[in-house]
């Protein structure tokens, strides 16, 4: 951002729709953490509802509720995955132009086809609005976190997610790195740097993931060592198993079809998420009952923790194997683990603890919130990054989550040259930079190295031309050096590429030198060069990059010995900076994103609109009921039977208008409608409300009368606190005074004869504005102040003879106050 940034913000709401959590602002960053349930967009013919209002109509408008949507981001409708969840959603998805996944629902009267990242951006820009109502300041600026398996693709949609909402996003964290953060940020008695770190597992299972990674913590820093993860094991699958045990139980039982009517499935999996939590907390048998579940049939059935768990066996066998996997490749044995902390909804399941605990043979550890964890890590590295944050100092090292390797066209055999850039478990972010020697331009290929480790069909990330590169003036290759980066957001690019003059002596290889670029750590320790021909360790990263990674071209590295650098003549080097093009795997075109934008602002409007139509349709109907029920209440005596009368049976047209023709009106209608009731209805509220302040306006006015008429007789009685006053300005006080007294007794004897039900012929405010006449003419007068004797001045002190004797002091006498001398004799004295 170009502006000075604000601090990222502090509020509490999460996106942890296990979809993004935490978001920021331009004023503060803020935790944004919520349970998935939160990740709810429902569409209707007016507007959008978002959050747990939209999940309130899941059984109203199932087909136009969208949730879980998370996993669609960057995948193609043909992916395994999408196909394998089409048949489980309620509402329609399609397939778009490009291949993506969209959604299709109704809006505003008409058929819609939504991206997953217009759908996560509606999710985001409700929690914009939402952190702006609390901050009252604007939000720009957001950090989200994603689960740690998102690939490139994933994580590049969920970037255009946040743009389509107005926002920037900082970084893109992990969901475990964000756990991590929270976790170590506040503890005062980690090992120094110099000792041994302390080594902490994260086990974060929620809604629709399990999450594991280990980190290794020292003062001030944190790194991570391992990531691994079941990418389709959550808490919905435990939801899913007791929902076709019911299903097959209640065909059995009711002879009921419930997969038939999506209505009844959405209401039974309900009762399942309810009844799976109360099985965490009870060992007995539980019931279940819905009543009118199908063909006004009620139904009911019971389960207990036992059966339960036996029923999700499978699930409950596949907690172990990210734990076993995350252990082997950080390399630590189970002694090396300090504490093993879980978070995430599932985990407070019992079955799932048991097996954490019997696995590392320690109690696991529940010390942070299992539902706001993640909203608060993203929230600590919202005032890590702020400037407006005085934060305690805290670096992030994180990993890459799965290899990625390069690939180029070469003159060898096959013609192909490839090299693993980053392995499984680099550190990140991170730059390298590789030296080709080309005479043409050149495309680099980036891709997944092992297509059998990720949770995604494609293993492509993009491919990354670099232009304008032309041999020497000799013929001979030139040399360029392309900069390959990992950032803080976890996603890969080509960032940079430059021509070099290529120079006497040097060799027809391609090296690779990399240069750690980890966030808040900028020590001269973490700049160390590394090549690809050896194994070298850098902040504790174990790197297995060696020549053989490179299969198709030689790769060797330069080692430069600083201490032989001065024997060795200045060479100068021309740099050209070369154009390198991106084409990136289902990135969204620039001018799709930009039409996204304004459609979102479309509908931001048209949310706000329909918001003060409601609003003012909401007013009238309130006031109908307010007022009915104070019409037979305080303001029963304020009004003749009549007009009572009357007013009643304008309420109840009203009332009836309201839930028949008046039901959608547009807003100017609803308004026209509140001031029609206003004129008949505001009369008798305002009579009450002057018949009740009306004594406390006369009281007071009363009093200021007496105060001033005391003042005026003191003054006539020569009272010496009043004879610095002048005596025509008290005759206008006076007069004042005998005129608002007339005015009182005159209003009060009027308003005597009338009835509370008739208008008043004074009101509270003509009684305020004739107490503040009375103040602006009596009080300056009253209140004047008696004038200060003036002080005698030098000069009169002398022109009186004073000189000749000593000066007065404060008392007045002949000697200075406090003095014991005697006055001296005429003339033996001079006053300066």
């Amino acid at each position: 951002m170009a502006h000075k940034r604000s601090a990222p913000w502090t509020a509490s709401y999460t996106m942890n729709v296990n979809q993004n959590k935490g978001l920021i602002t331009d004023s503060a960053p803020w935790p944004l953490n919520s349970v998935e349930s939160k990740a709810w967009v429902s569409l209707a013919s007016k507007n959008r509802t978002i959050g747990n209002a939209a999940k309130g109509q899941i059984i109203t408008n199932f087909k136009n509720t969208v949730h879980g949507f998370k996993k669609f981001h960057g995948r193609v409708f043909d992916d395994p995955y999408v196909q394998g969840e089409k048949p489980k959603l309620p509402y329609s998805l399609h397939k778009l132009a490009s291949g993506n996944t969209g959604i299709k629902v109704r809006y505003l009267d008409e058929d819609k086809v939504f991206t997953i990242e217009q759908v996560t951006a509606m999710l985001l820009t409700k929690l914009k609005e939402t952190s702006e109502s609390a901050l009252k300041k604007p939000v720009v600026d957001c950090v989200i976190s994603v689960p740690s398996f998102f690939t490139d693709a994933e994580r590049r949609s969920v970037m255009d997610a946040t743009q389509i909402a107005g926002l920037n996003c900082l970084r893109l964290i992990n969901d475990t790195t964000a756990v991590a953060l929270a976790y170590g940020i506040y503890k005062q008695d980690l090992p120094t740097p110099e000792e041994k770190p302390r080594n902490v597992v994260f086990v974060d299972l929620g809604h629709s993931s399990f999450q594991v990674s280990i980190s290794a913590f020292n003062k001030g820093k944190l790194k991570v060592l391992a990531t691994a993860f079941d990418p389709y094991l959550g808490g919905r699958n435990f939801d899913e198993a007791l929902v076709d045990n019911f299903c097959e139980e209640f065909k059995a039982r009711y002879k009921l079809n419930v997969r038939e009517n999506p209505r009844a499935i959405l209401r039974l999996s309900q009762e399942c998420e309810k009844l799976k939590k109360l099985m965490s907390a009870n060992c007995s048998d539980l019931p279940i009952n819905i009543e009118c579940f199908m063909n006004d049939i009620d139904v009911t059935g019971k389960m207990n923790r036992v059966q339960f768990e036996e029923l999700c066996a499978p699930f409950l066998m596949r907690v172990e194997a990210p734990l076993k996997a995350v252990m082997e490749q950080s390399k630590l044995s189970r002694d090396e683990i300090y504490a093993v902390e879980v978070v995430g909804g599932a985990t407070r399941i019992p079955s799932i603890k048991e097996r954490i605990s019997k696995f590392f043979g320690k109690d696991v550890s529940t010390t942070l919130n299992a539902d706001e964890a993640v909203a608060r890590g993203c929230a600590l590295q919202c005032a890590i990054m702020s400037p407006a944050f005085k934060v305690r100092e805290f670096s992030i090292t994180d990993v890459v989550p799965f290899p990625i390797t390069l690939r180029w066209k070469s003159p060898t055999e096959d013609g192909v040259g490839e090299c693993e850039v980053y392995s499984k478990n680099h550190a990140a972010p991170f730059s390298k930079v590789i030296t080709f020697h080309k005479k043409e331009p050149f495309d680099l290929e980036a891709f997944y190295s092992l297509p059998q480790e990720l949770p995604y069909p494609d293993i492509r990330i993009g491919r990354f031309s670099v232009q304008n590169v032309v041999p020497q003036p000799d013929g001979e290759s030139s040399k360029v050096k392309a900069k390959v980066r990992i950032n803080v957001h976890g996603i890969f690019s080509v960032s940079s590429a430059s021509l070099i003059e290529k120079q006497k002596g040097e060799g027809e290889d391609v090296q690779m030198d990399m240069e750690p670029t980890v966030q808040n750590e900028g020590r001269p320790e973490d700049q160390t060069k590394m090549q690809v021909d050896q194994e070298s360790q850098g902040q504790g990263d174990q790197q297995n990059e060696d020549a053989s990674s490179c299969s198709k071209e030689r790769v060797t590295g330069e080692k430069q010995d600083p201490a032989a650098g001065g024997s060795k003549p200045k060479v100068k080097v021309k740099s050209t900076d070369l154009p390198v093009l991106a084409n990136i795997i289902r990135q969204l075109d620039r001018g799709v994103l930009n039409d996204f934008v304004e459609y979102e602002s479309q509908m931001i409007i048209q949310d706000k609109l329909e918001k003060e139509r409601n609003d003012a349709k909401n007013a009238v109907e309130e006031y109908v009921y307010d007022l009915r029920d104070k019409l037979c209440g305080i303001y029963e005596k304020y009004t003749t039977e009549e007009d009572s009368n009357r007013l009643t049976m304008m309420l109840e047209d009203t009332e009836n208008w309201l839930y028949e023709e008046g039901e959608d009106q547009d807003k100017q209608v609803y308004v026209d409608k509140l001031e029609d009731l206003k004129r008949f209805g505001q009369p008798i509220q305002d009579r009450h409300r002057e018949q009740e302040d009306r004594p406390r306006a006369f009281e007071e006015m009363g009093k200021k009368i007496q105060l001033y008429l005391k003042a005026v007789e003191l003054y006539k009685q020569k009272d010496e606190r009043y004879q610095h006053l002048n005596a025509e300005e008290m005759s206008n006080v006076e007069k004042c005074v005998n005129e608002s007294m007339g005015w009182m007794n005159s209003k009060m004897n009027a308003q005597s004869q009338l009835t509370i039900a008739q208008d008043p012929v004074v009101k509270v405010a003509d009684i305020i504005s004739k107490i503040q006449e009375l103040d602006e003419v009596c009080n300056p007068v009253v209140n004047r102040p008696k004038p200060k004797a003036e002080d005698v001045s030098e000069e009169n002190y002398k022109s009186n003879g004073a000189h000749n004797g000593p000066r007065q002091g404060a008392d007045g006498k002949g000697e200075a106050k406090g003095s014991n001398q005697t006055k001296p004799p005429s003339g033996e004295m001079e006053i300066d």
